[in-house]
Parts: C-alpha cells; sequence; structure tokens
C-alpha cells in the first residue's frame, strides 16, 4: 500500500504556480455551472487576521480576475470583532446559529464546515482557517486548479512548510499533532493516504457532490475523516494536493493540542472496522497547583458528527429550488 500512496505522490500532487490564473479563469468558463465557487472561512475570535485575508480573496480573485463567486464568513460565536472587520473587508458573513437554526448547534470547527454547505451556493468549495498571517491568494487558486481542470479529482488539500512561531530554526516545526498523530495513524491504518503531506491543514477545496455525501465530526477531527471517507467513497484518485508555499498562523499550547489529538484519534478509532466508541469522551489533563501539587481537570471530547448534507431536508429543498 505504501508504494500505492509514493505513485499516487508523483500522479496527485502539483505547485499553485502550475496552473496560472488565465488558465483557470478559462476552464472556469468552460465548466459553467459546475465552475462555480465558494470560499468559506469559519471564524472564532480572528479579528486580527481575518480582515486581510478577506481584503486579499476580494481584490485578488473577485475583482481583479473573477474567479471566486462568494465569499463567505462563518462566525462561530466570536466575542470580538470578527464579524465586523469581516464585512468591512467585503465578505458576507453569516452567523453559525443562523444557519439550519431547527438543529441546536455545538461548538467545533467541523460544525461550521458542516453548516457552511446549507449556506453557499458554489459547485466548488473551498475552506480557508482565519487565523493565517501574511496570507497569499495562491492558498486559494492553487487548490482550485486541480478541481477546475481534472474532472476525476474531486478533493484538493493544501501542502506548505508550517514554521514554529517567528524563530528560524522552527522552519519546519510546525504541525505538531500531524506529525505526532495523524501521520502515524494514516501510515498504520490507510496506508494508500500516507503521501498527503498536510491531513490537518484546513485549507482545502472539494466539490460539493463529494462533500454532501461526506459525515463530519463536529470538531477537530473533521479533516482527518473527510479524508478517510473520501478514500472510502471515491477512491485514492479523487484526493489531490497542491503545494502553496508557507503557511504563518497562530500556535496553540501543548494542552490545546492534547485535546485536538484527541478528538482526532477518536474520529480515526470510529472508522477502524469493528470499532466501538462511546460518543462522549472525557481527556484528564494537569495544572500545577499554588502549593506545589497537581490538579486533574477533565476535559469533554465531543465526538458527534453530522449526518451527509445531502440528507437534511432543508438542503434537498434548497437544492432543488
Amino acid at each position: 500500500m505504501l508504494e500505492e500512496a509514493k505513485e499516487w505522490l508523483s500522479r496527485r500532487s502539483w505547485e499553485a504556480a502550475d496552473r496560472p490564473l488565465p488558465q483557470l479563469l478559462d476552464a472556469k468558463r468552460a465548466a459553467g455551472a459546475a465552475g462555480s465557487i465558494s470560499v468559506v472561512l469559519p471564524a472564532l475570535n480572528e479579528e486580527a487576521t481575518v480582515g486581510a485575508i478577506v481584503e486579499t480573496l476580494r481584490r485578488d480573485l473577485m475583482e481583479d480576475v473573477p474567479l471566486i463567486d462568494e465569499l463567505m464568513v462563518v462566525d462561530s460565536g466570536s466575542t470580538d470583532r470578527t464579524s465586523e472587520v469581516a464585512a468591512a473587508a467585503g465578505a458576507k458573513v453569516v452567523h453559525r446559529d443562523e444557519i439550519l437554526p431547527r438543529v441546536p448547534t455545538v461548538q467545533g470547527k467541523g460544525e461550521v464546515l458542516w453548516r457552511s454547505l446549507l449556506a453557499t451556493s458554489g459547485e466548488i468549495v473551498c475552506f480557508v482557517d482565519a487565523d493565517l498571517r501574511d496570507f497569499e491568494s495562491r492558498f486559494v487558486y492553487g487548490i482550485l486548479g486541480p478541481l477546475l481542470t481534472e474532472p476525476d479529482v474531486q478533493l484538493v488539500k493544501a501542502m506548505y512548510d508550517r514554521p514554529l512561531g517567528d524563530n528560524p530554526g522552527g522552519a519546519r516545526q510546525g504541525g505538531r499533532v500531524t506529525e505526532l498523530v495523524a501521520r502515524p495513524l494514516l501510515n498504520l491504518h490507510w496506508p494508500q493516504l500516507a503521501g498527503v503531506v498536510q491531513p490537518l491543514g484546513g485549507e482545502y477545496a472539494g466539490r460539493r457532490s463529494l462533500l454532501e455525501r461526506l459525515p463530519f465530526p463536529v470538531g477537530y477531527g473533521v479533516e482527518l475523516g473527510m479524508l478517510i471517507d473520501t478514500l472510502h467513497l471515491a477512491g485514492l484518485d479523487a484526493v489531490g494536493q497542491v503545494d502553496v508555499g508557507v503557511r504563518k498562523h497562530r500556535h496553540q499550547d501543548g494542552q490545546a493540542l492534547g485535546r485536538m489529538a484527541a478528538a482526532i484519534l477518536r474520529t480515526a478509532q470510529s472508522r477502524l472496522p469493528g470499532s466501538v466508541m462511546p460518543i462522549r469522551l472525557g481527556l484528564t489533563q494537569f495544572e500545577r497547583t499554588d502549593d506545589g501539587g497537581f490538579a486533574p481537570q477533565t476535559h469533554p471530547i465531543d465526538a458527534d458528527e453530522r449526518p451527509p448534507m445531502a440528507t437534511v431536508p432543508e438542503y434537498a429543498v434548497r437544492r432543488a429550488a
């Protein structure tokens, strides 16, 4: 299986520069309605970065080159000025709770991505994390390229270097959960996916016809779950990846990464044959106390998954309309 992954790596990996913007625009026009594109930024307290991302995408890929049809920020309950900054920069802003209000919302990135399928209209949907710094539009047009020019590709992941902070010595030290959890899991249980450079990366695009058939883990397991489910549903050659350079973003502390790792492990285990897992999990971590001891804190790891959006009645009605 690892040989298959290596062979896939050579056939399904590209660079953003391989498909210049004029070529993509021609391909989009030739595709007609099937080439319509929505870009979604899930955002929670990202007022410091979301505006610059929206401004760049609107300028480069809507005004200078009309590649994107819809640019949406889905606010996941921010307590800062994320919504105001995003709207001022030119995005359509929708609050998570306004989408499918009959279904109570839960916290989690996957929850927001799942609901965004109902709120958007493009036949190609591109997701971009809202905490990126020094953002460039190739992060988006790079991963859109294969979907506009390769009919059999259905899901495209961005790949990149992930520096850890601004220290030159940490040039490739970001992505700690990827290297310690996700990559070993894929190599052990889904070796066909061993060639995916950034399996947990938040920048990827997919055809709606695929995304609407996938379950969405509500939390941090969404990216890994999507990869595994796409492999099972559409096959390895439905997946591609594009090198977009360097990704700079906010890094979380070790305990937060531990909670993320637990959610990803839970998502992976639930996809192993014969696995039976409890819906609610807890992760116990420890804090040093003032008296020199350790105090346990148990954090819930929500393992809920949303059903494929194609099974939601409101979605079917909207698509029919």
